[in-house]
């Protein structure tokens, strides 16, 4: 994991969330065609969790438009010991954060939400230069 990245940096603020919500363990920032923008990770393989979340929003979306259950929020994974949760950034990125067993995801419902404004402010930004 980034050593002490700054809080405004897209690292920073991926830091940020591991340090608000019990069982955060990592996670990566891609784009909605998956490829890696940035990560907070020691354990995990960045590109291919961002290939993979890729995939896992398309056919999240899919199924939320037949189901006729309105736009897609997040896609959570639970499994046998932790969770993999997928959330839009936006129209052209997305977060993927992986998690131990202890979860805690109604903290991580709460604070996502500003995760994610965050992250859009500061891409949006570089776009902009």
């Amino acid at each position: 994991m980034t050593e002490n990245p700054s809080p405004g940096s897209l690292g920073g603020i991926l830091t940020s969330l591991r340090e608000r919500v019990m069982g955060v363990s990592e996670s990566v920032l891609s784009t909605v065609d998956g490829l890696l923008v940035e990560a907070d990770a020691d354990t995990i393989h960045p590109e291919s969790i961002a290939a993979l979340a890729a995939a896992t929003l398309g056919v999240a979306r899919r199924m939320a438009d037949t189901a006729q259950t309105g736009a897609l929020r997040e896609v959570v994974v639970r499994c046998g010991s932790g969770h993999v949760v997928v959330v839009a950034v936006g129209e052209r990125a997305l977060l993927t954060v992986t998690s131990d067993d202890g979860l805690d995801l109604a903290a991580f419902q709460r604070e996502s939400p500003v995760t994610v404004e965050a992250l859009k402010q500061v891409l949006a930004a570089d776009v902009a230069h």
